[in-house]
Protein backbone atom coordinates (compact mmCIF):
# COMPACT_ATOMS: atom_id res chain seq x y z
CA UNK A 1 0.00 0.00 0.00
CA UNK A 2 1.00 3.64 -0.98
CA UNK A 3 0.82 5.09 2.56
CA UNK A 4 2.23 8.31 0.95
CA UNK A 5 0.36 9.21 -1.39
CA UNK A 6 -2.80 7.96 0.73
CA UNK A 7 -0.99 10.64 3.34
CA UNK A 8 -0.97 13.24 0.87
CA UNK A 9 -4.53 12.82 -0.17
CA UNK A 10 -5.56 13.14 3.20
CA UNK A 11 -3.81 16.42 4.07
CA UNK A 12 -5.67 17.70 0.59
CA UNK A 13 -9.09 16.63 2.19
CA UNK A 14 -8.08 18.54 5.11
CA UNK A 15 -7.10 21.37 3.67
CA UNK A 16 -10.37 21.53 1.56
CA UNK A 17 -13.07 20.80 4.37
CA UNK A 18 -10.91 23.79 6.82
CA UNK A 19 -12.15 25.95 3.87
CA UNK A 20 -15.43 24.56 3.26
CA UNK A 21 -15.98 24.66 7.20
CA UNK A 22 -14.86 28.29 6.97
CA UNK A 23 -17.24 29.18 4.19
CA UNK A 24 -20.23 27.00 6.78
CA UNK A 25 -19.37 29.37 9.39
CA UNK A 26 -20.03 32.24 7.87
CA UNK A 27 -23.45 31.25 6.60
CA UNK A 28 -24.41 30.09 9.99
CA UNK A 29 -24.33 33.16 11.66
CA UNK A 30 -27.51 34.10 13.84
CA UNK A 31 -30.34 36.50 11.29
CA UNK A 32 -30.89 39.79 12.85
CA UNK A 33 -34.14 40.42 13.58
CA UNK A 34 -33.29 44.28 12.70
CA UNK A 35 -32.93 43.56 9.02
CA UNK A 36 -35.77 44.53 6.95
CA UNK A 37 -36.75 41.76 5.19
CA UNK A 38 -40.32 40.59 4.65
CA UNK A 39 -41.40 37.06 6.76
CA UNK A 40 -41.22 34.61 3.48
CA UNK A 41 -37.40 36.07 3.06
CA UNK A 42 -36.91 35.68 6.97
CA UNK A 43 -38.30 31.66 6.56
CA UNK A 44 -36.22 31.42 3.61
CA UNK A 45 -33.50 32.53 5.36
CA UNK A 46 -33.32 30.28 8.62
CA UNK A 47 -34.10 27.42 5.97
CA UNK A 48 -30.85 27.81 4.33
CA UNK A 49 -29.10 28.44 8.15
CA UNK A 50 -30.43 25.10 9.15
CA UNK A 51 -28.98 23.26 6.12
CA UNK A 52 -25.71 24.96 6.22
CA UNK A 53 -25.37 24.26 10.00
CA UNK A 54 -25.85 20.10 9.66
CA UNK A 55 -23.59 20.66 6.65
CA UNK A 56 -21.40 22.52 9.07
CA UNK A 57 -21.25 19.61 11.40
CA UNK A 58 -21.56 16.97 8.96
CA UNK A 59 -18.01 18.83 8.08
CA UNK A 60 -16.72 18.96 11.53
CA UNK A 61 -16.91 15.63 12.05
CA UNK A 62 -15.51 14.66 8.60
CA UNK A 63 -12.54 16.91 9.70
CA UNK A 64 -12.14 14.66 12.95
CA UNK A 65 -12.09 10.98 10.95
CA UNK A 66 -9.12 12.45 8.80
CA UNK A 67 -7.48 14.14 11.41
CA UNK A 68 -7.68 10.55 13.34
CA UNK A 69 -6.70 8.95 9.88
CA UNK A 70 -3.80 11.00 9.76
CA UNK A 71 -2.54 10.16 12.87
CA UNK A 72 -2.49 6.40 12.37
CA UNK A 73 -1.11 6.09 8.46
CA UNK A 74 1.87 5.15 10.47
CA UNK A 75 0.64 2.18 11.97
CA UNK A 76 0.58 -1.61 11.13
CA UNK A 77 -3.06 -1.93 11.14
CA UNK A 78 -4.19 1.57 9.20
CA UNK A 79 -5.85 0.24 5.98
CA UNK A 80 -6.91 -3.45 7.58
CA UNK A 81 -10.83 -3.60 7.89
CA UNK A 82 -11.36 -3.35 11.57
CA UNK A 83 -14.91 -6.16 10.70
CA UNK A 84 -12.80 -9.04 8.38
CA UNK A 85 -9.52 -7.76 9.33
CA UNK A 86 -8.58 -7.95 5.61
CA UNK A 87 -6.70 -5.10 3.51
CA UNK A 88 -8.97 -2.18 2.60
CA UNK A 89 -8.62 -1.36 -1.22
CA UNK A 90 -6.80 1.28 -2.41
CA UNK A 91 -8.84 2.43 -4.15
CA UNK A 92 -11.33 2.47 -1.03
CA UNK A 93 -8.76 4.56 0.71
CA UNK A 94 -7.90 6.64 -2.03
CA UNK A 95 -12.05 7.31 -2.05
CA UNK A 96 -12.72 7.80 1.45
CA UNK A 97 -9.04 8.11 3.73
CA UNK A 98 -11.07 7.40 7.24
CA UNK A 99 -12.17 4.63 5.63
CA UNK A 100 -11.89 1.96 8.75
CA UNK A 101 -14.57 -0.97 7.31
CA UNK A 102 -14.15 -2.73 3.82
CA UNK A 103 -17.00 -2.01 1.33
CA UNK A 104 -18.38 -5.60 2.24
CA UNK A 105 -17.93 -5.14 5.75
CA UNK A 106 -19.68 -1.40 5.77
Amino acid sequence: MDKTEINRRIEQEIILIKKDISALKAMTKPISPENAIGRISRMDAINNKSVNEASLRQSENKLMQLEAALSKIDQSDFGICTGCQQPIPIGRLMLMPHARRCVKCA
